[in-house]
Order: structure tokens, then sequence, then C-alpha cells
């Protein structure tokens, strides 16, 4: 990734993510969280990685992507009132469950350490 797209890269993040905190009315998107975002090489597109660690399961975290996508027009004109880009790249948003993973991960941890030995 050229120099150029990691700074739009962390732009977006950064602006998206004050806009589903600052902005966004829909309850569904109050504690979605982006882990990380990529840019394509021409800043024609960019993919937001999320992770909510309140939807538990395949059907709440379906709501929220759903959530997402219909709030990306809205996004998209926000983000192009924010950034001075010539071209506003189109948002496509991937759950990404590494965060929950690592969650229960650390919660199964703190268990065996629990445990009597």
């Amino acid at each position: 990734m050229s120099r150029r797209s990691e700074r739009v890269a962390e732009q977006v993040r950064f602006e998206i993510a004050r806009i589903l905190r600052e902005e966004a009315t829909d309850p569904r998107l109050r504690f979605v969280t982006l882990l990380r975002v990529e840019v394509g090489a021409d800043l024609g597109s960019a993919r937001l990685h999320w992770s909510d660690l309140r939807a538990e399961g395949d059907a709440a975290i379906a709501e929220v992507g759903r959530a997402l996508e219909g709030a990306v027009p809205f996004l998209r004109r926000r983000l192009a009132a924010a950034l001075e880009l010539r071209r506003v790249p189109e948002l496509r948003f991937q759950h990404d469950p590494s965060l929950a993973e690592g969650t229960r991960t650390l919660a199964l941890l703190q268990e065996i350490d629990r445990e009597p030995r």
C-alpha cells in the first residue's frame, strides 16, 4: 500500500468512526468498532473491517451489517464533506471476528487460571 493510500485509509477510518459515534441515529450502529480500512490503489474503493462486541450470533452480526450497508449513502456524503478528496471512495463493510475471538480467548485463559490446581 502506498503512503498516500495509507494516509487516506487512516482518514477514512477516523472520519467514519466519528460519524458513526456522533451522527448516526440507527441504534444498531452505536457500538460498531472499525478495526482497519483498506483503500484501493486508485483510492476509488475502501473496505472497512468492523466488529461489534454486543452483536452475538450470526443473526445479530448480519443485522448490524445490513444497517451499515444501508448507511453507506449517508456515510459517503458526510465523508465527502469532511475530507478533501477529488473522489470519495466506494465503501464496503466486512465483519472481522478477530476482536470477539480475542475476547473469548482471554475469557478462557482467565477461566483456566481460576481453576484449582
